[in-house]
């Protein structure tokens, strides 16, 4: 058996003096840094919640999505590595996201929280995927939350696997915020590797995506496509482009910056009445992806190039 990959810390040099491997291209991203930007994109499978795996590498299929992330849950197909290799298999689509049972309603999945994450990264090596999703510990979970940072840290050593920590949001209370998550719901200025961006999570936080996505730079290691109003302390999970998030923007600084990591479509399709609706809502979120990460061509004609997606950061 090889010895696992060492995802290593962003711009970080291997110990014979190369570049350490950086592990946030996705299974499709692209190799030529001096051809056309192509943004990966994958379709979780909660964004078909209640529907599982399977009705998710259908959907991808038909629309044109880049890749899977799995979201292991009480459902057994999304914990068991031979069937989800089987899917990959029969619909020649790759998985290249697993989000850990890190979640409040995924509790009992796994067992304790250290065995959550290991099985999570065992997972991930197993299905060929490139990123674990997990999210920080709850204040309860205090000796889990107590060397989360550092431990998050050796797994990823240890396995070879990355793991991005995901931004949260304070729960309120009473009309007043309270801080549920350990070392705090932000990842901001904290000492991870590697983190996960969702739009959904920031707007709920009232921070600002585009501010935090330059902040994060090359720790950034993954994004969850989707958007929020800002107006509830609910985690509401809209298309993106439907609430407040600069979400177009920040998809327009990471290509051109060519970011080489998974966006993440995370939407709520729940109330879709007909399940027509509900691919209309992810043709249209992937729709949007493609759109804010793409280039518009070249006017000259016969020259085959394209003009960069201005970055927000440096325009007038």
């Amino acid at each position: 058996m090889s010895a696992p990959r060492d995802p290593g810390r962003p711009g970080e040099t291997a110990p014979d003096g190369a570049a350490a491997p950086d592990p946030s291209a996705g299974p499709s991203a692209p190799a030529d840094a001096a051809g056309p930007y192509r943004a990966h994109v994958a379709l979780s499978t909660s964004s078909l919640y209640p529907l599982g795996v399977p009705e998710t590498f259908e959907a991808a299929v038909e629309l044109g999505y880049d890749s899977i992330e799995v979201l292991v849950t009480h459902e057994r197909m999304s914990q068991l590595t031979h069937q989800l290799q089987d899917l990959v298999q029969r619909h020649q689509l790759p998985i290249s996201t697993i989000h850990a049972p890190t979640l409040l309603l995924t509790q009992q999945v796994w067992g304790k929280s250290w065995t959550k994450i290991q099985m999570a990264a065992a997972l991930t090596e197993q299905v060929g995927a490139e990123v674990v999703v997990v999210h920080p510990p709850f204040r309860w979970q205090r000796k889990y939350a107590a060397n989360f940072v550092e431990g998050v840290r050796v797994v990823s050593r240890a396995t070879g696997v990355k793991i991005s920590v995901e931004n949260m949001y304070p729960w309120r209370v009473r009309g007043r915020d309270t801080v549920v998550y350990a070392p705090h719901y932000s990842p901001l200025g904290q000492d991870y590797d590697w983190v996960t961006w969702d739009f959904s999570h920031a707007a709920t936080a009232r921070m600002d995506s585009l501010a935090a996505i330059r902040e994060l730079g090359p720790r950034l290691g993954h994004v969850h496509l989707t958007d929020g109003s800002g107006e509830t302390t609910a985690d509401e999970h809209l298309l993106p482009g439907h609430g407040v998030q600069p979400v177009a923007e920040s998809l327009h600084h990471l290509a051109a910056t060519r970011w080489q990591g998974v966006i993440g479509v995370e939407v709520s399709t729940r109330r879709a009445k007909t399940p027509e609706e509900r691919t209309a809502w992810l043709a249209e979120s992937l729709e949007f992806a493609r759109r804010h990460t793409t280039a518009p061509e070249d006017p000259r004609p016969g020259t085959g190039a394209q003009d960069p997606i201005p970055d927000p950061e440096r325009t007038p």
